[in-house]
């Protein structure tokens, strides 16, 4: 049967199961637009703004185990995109961007709305495709998904011409998939893990060190049977939290930047790391010369080779999925494994570590972040999605909500996007339309995205957001703080908007939360009698609260600088 580009287009997106597509019409994608009107197997989820489109389909990925997809019309269109591309990218997100771009007669001649899109996202993106005939299209959407699923994921853009959504041919989708140039390794080398497994038994100061690989292979219940079997302790970096439960004796935190007392010592005093897909980047380990001073061995399980000996020397590489050489591990180490017997004097090492509760805080006369998020994690059973911005609210949410479960944190790792935290909202509601959601955020980041209110009314969408207010950008104040002698150099917002009226003329409803008495039945209340609204909970903290610990830019990990210091 014969039918146009559009056509094909939403077949293909049928063919590969997609339930959603976020995205904002315009000229060059309007024949992909009247074909979505022709059918009821795809929803479109219609944005405010392109960036918030790409960040939804990211966040509808990182919330589920499927491909997010998104559809922009070409120029401003996918120049607006990019962002959300390269918070993807950095993330290893699976998202399919199909951009509209001019007629192929028109391409090259500076045409209304067009602008390079192979070009433009070449450096952010896992691959992209130009389709110039139409008989190419439906191959060309099979070979996306299919990169931007496998291997380490990461976003793909499909650039469509207007006329080839125009013309028509014979509709037929690949039932597989075979392409030369890309064959990523799953299986890990039987030899490196059995070598592995031997430098874990001779470990006297071991650590797990986990990241973000572990959620994107859905691997956490390996993690944690290989960790309960070793008996070892496990971190998380930021993008891995809820990869292994923060509950659990064995989880030391979060370590890094913002890592604790217990999390960032282990890591650099441990004399074997074994690396479960992460990649050891800056905010992790600090100064990598002040990692190396220590002598230990690393084993690095990651399926992006390139990952492996990038920032810091590797003992022994092993290539795969992360859920695959997990199970090759456990079975290993099932078949006779003993721990060196000093990993119990480790232990106590840490237990003396813990001791110094470097998450603790001072309550003050104001309401403290930090308060929000214990109460917060209460309130929710621990059993909420939480999307967050970027900033110290970020950091008070990654140290203070105890993740128990994968995929439940969503955020901005890797390239740190500011505005991510409501689009990131309605793409975790579209995949979990029954889930609570919680969308950390500051007064700062909540204005990037905030035109997304009137998304969240047309598709009631009943987001939490939870706007932790200090009337200042601040991480950009605690940074001119402790390193620039308190020079606050375009860090005070002084004009903001009443956030509760703003909220209630999208027709929303608005809390203002000034005491600390009134934090928890705010909260109880957003979650139960508004149970099905979204709820913005402008909460008015102390503008003074910083993040703690925090090692600071070049310094190493035991470089810590602690609440009690200050």
């Amino acid at each position: 049967m014969m039918i146009s580009g559009a056509e094909i287009v939403v077949r293909c997106l049928q063919e590969e199961k997609v339930e959603c597509v976020f995205g904002y019409p315009g000229g060059s994608v309007l024949h992909i637009y009247d074909a979505l009107f022709k059918q009821d197997q795809v929803r479109h989820i219609l944005v405010r703004h392109e960036q918030a489109a790409v960040h939804a389909a990211d966040a509808y990925s990182r919330s589920s185990q499927k491909v997010g997809v998104a559809l922009v019309t070409s120029g401003p269109g996918v120049t607006n995109t990019v962002t959300g591309i390269a918070t993807a990218y950095m993330d290893s997100i699976p998202v399919v961007v199909i951009t509209g771009q001019v007629p192929t007669a028109y391409i090259g001649q500076d045409a209304f709305q067009e602008c390079d899109a192979v070009g433009i996202t070449r450096p952010c993106v896992k691959h992209n495709f130009l389709v110039k005939d139409v008989r190419d299209l439906a191959l060309t959407l099979r070979k996306a998904f299919h990169i931007a699923a496998t291997g380490r994921p990461g976003p793909v853009v499909v650039d469509i011409p207007k006329d080839v959504t125009a013309q028509v041919c014979e509709f037929e989708y690949p039932k597989s998939i075979q392409m030369r140039s890309y064959n990523p390794v799953v299986k890990g080398h039987l030899g490196q893990i059995k070598k592995a497994v031997q430098i874990l038994q001779e470990a006297k100061r071991p650590i797990i060190y986990t990241g973000g690989g572990v959620i994107l292979s859905d691997a956490a219940p390996q993690l944690a049977a290989l960790a309960r079997k070793l008996n070892f302790p496990v971190t998380n970096t930021l993008m891995g939290l809820g990869g292994y439960p923060a509950t659990d004796r064995q989880f030391v935190g979060m370590l890094g930047m913002h890592g604790t007392y217990e999390a960032n010592n282990a890591m650099h005093y441990a004399d074997v790391i074994l690396a479960v897909g992460a990649r050891f980047d800056d905010r992790v380990i600090g100064n990598p010369d002040h990692f190396g001073q220590e002598k230990r061995r690393v084993i690095h399980i990651d399926i992006d080779p390139s990952s492996i000996s990038k920032r810091v020397k590797v003992d022994v590489p092993i290539v795969g999925n992360v859920a695959d050489v997990l199970d090759e591990l456990h079975k290993l180490v099932d078949s006779g494994f003993k721990a060196n017997p000093e990993v119990a004097n480790w232990w106590k090492q840490i237990d003396e570590w813990r001791g110094r509760d470097s998450l603790r805080y001072k309550q003050a006369e104001h309401i403290m972040p930090q308060y929000v998020m214990e109460k917060l994690y209460e309130v929710t059973g621990g059993n909420a999605f939480v999307t967050s911005d970027v900033g110290q609210h970020q950091m008070f949410a990654a140290q203070y909500y105890k993740f128990d479960k994968p995929r439940r944190w969503i955020n901005s790792g890797g390239l740190g996007t500011m505005g991510v935290g409501l689009p990131y909202g309605m793409g975790v509601l579209m995949a979990n339309p029954e889930a609570q959601v919680a969308c950390v955020t500051g007064e700062g980041s909540i204005q990037m995205c905030i035109q997304e209110l009137s998304t969240c009314k047309q598709y009631g969408f009943p987001i939490k957001i939870i706007n932790l207010n200090n009337g200042m950008l601040g991480m950009v104040r605690q940074w001119q703080e402790m390193f620039y002698s308190k020079r606050y150099s375009q860090s005070y917002v002084t004009s903001l908007p009443d956030f509760v009226k703003l909220a209630e003329a999208y027709g929303h409803v608005g809390m203002k939360i000034e005491k600390p008495e009134d934090v928890e039945s705010a909260l109880r209340k957003a979650f139960t009698e508004h149970k099905d609204d979204l709820v913005f909970m402008d909460f008015i903290i102390d503008p003074g609260a910083n993040v703690f610990p925090m090692v600071a830019a070049g310094k190493g990990l035991t470089e810590m600088i602690l609440a009690e210091d200050i």
